[in-house]
């Protein structure tokens, strides 16, 4: 029943109407009944397992509906996407990948979208469709399995960022170091330059770029604007981050700010916050170093 109300809510929308007043058009017909329902069977069977599912990729196109012809993602399979707060990708497969159906099946039951990690297959189904593809099987596979045994847990943070990655022979170091400038106001998380050799025994520099993985498209349009490259190579890539937290320590010239970080609830990182350190240094009209040398002692004292 939550299944359909996905779908009911979607098509409500579409149509301007209450949930209960929706008609079901396509999903009402027999096969999609008996996917809906068979899928829950299934999942009853099987003991409710927990449902994980790849990224969702859909087609291009057109497809014929009930009010005419559509433009593929159909509109309920991206209002239940939508709703679910499910991102879709497209492929250049021209036929619909991705039913409303089925968009409905994914929204209610995965818990995440994305490659799979650490899973041991037990038990593999194909379910083979009677379309041929241009791009790729018309085939949908179900994995039963379970998470291996991990290492371990500690109490740090995951996150994936996306790396940017440009060659550069022939940028003005001017430019180079505007652009760090920008890139960096812009919200980078990161931007660098490494010494390479390149073709025709060019010295050079590698522009990196590190930065939400979201916005991973927004820099690499900053990188090709600003800098002299034609392309930008672009992965993904996780992190492990020590939990952080701040305070302040009193030195002879006054209070700066510093940052730790915590694992398994232990401090294993400490070290004092570089703007504080200059503000203070500024002020007090001595040396950035001497500044710097205080707050490390306070810190060696607190912790």
């Amino acid at each position: 029943m939550a299944v359909f109300q996905r779908i009911a809510v979607a098509e409500g929308k579409i149509h301007g109407l209450p949930a209960e007043q929706v008609h079901f058009h396509e999903v009402g017909a027999v096969d999609s009944i008996v996917d809906i329902v068979g899928a829950c069977i299934e999942l009853e069977l099987l003991g409710k397992p927990r449902v994980l599912a790849g990224p969702v990729v859909e087609g291009t196109g057109w497809i014929e509906c009930a009010h005419g012809r559509f433009p593929i993602p159909a509109p309920a399979t991206l209002a239940i996407l939508g709703a679910r707060g499910t991102g879709i990708s497209q492929c250049a497969e021209p036929h619909e990948l991705v039913t409303p159906t089925g968009a409905a099946l994914l929204a209610e039951f995965a818990e995440s979208f994305g490659p799979m990690r650490n899973l041991v297959a037990e038990k593999i189904g194909f379910g083979l469709g009677q379309r041929d593809n241009e791009t790729r099987p018309n085939v949908l596979r179900a994995i039963l399995g379970e998470a291996a045994e991990a290492s371990p847990a500690h109490d740090w943070q995951t996150d994936t960022i996306a790396i940017l990655e440009a060659n550069l022979d022939d940028l003005n170091p001017e430019i180079q170091g505007h652009f760090v400038e920008k890139a960096l106001v812009a919200g980078a998380l990161d931007v660098f330059y490494t010494s390479v050799q390149m073709k025709k025994n060019r010295p050079g520099s590698l522009l990196t770029v590190l930065c939400a993985e979201a916005e991973a498209d927004r820099f690499c349009e900053l990188i090709l604007r600003e800098t002299s490259t034609f392309g930008v190579r672009r992965h993904l890539a996780e992190r492990r981050k020590l939990l952080r937290d701040s305070a302040t320590v009193k030195t002879p010239y006054g209070e700066v700010q510093v940052k730790f970080g915590k694992l398994d609830g232990k401090v294993i990182q400490a070290a004092p916050e570089f703007e504080s350190c200059k503000k203070l240094a500024e002020q007090s009209k001595v040396p950035l170093k001497q500044i710097y040398d205080a707050a490390k002692g306070a810190l060696g004292r607190a912790t």
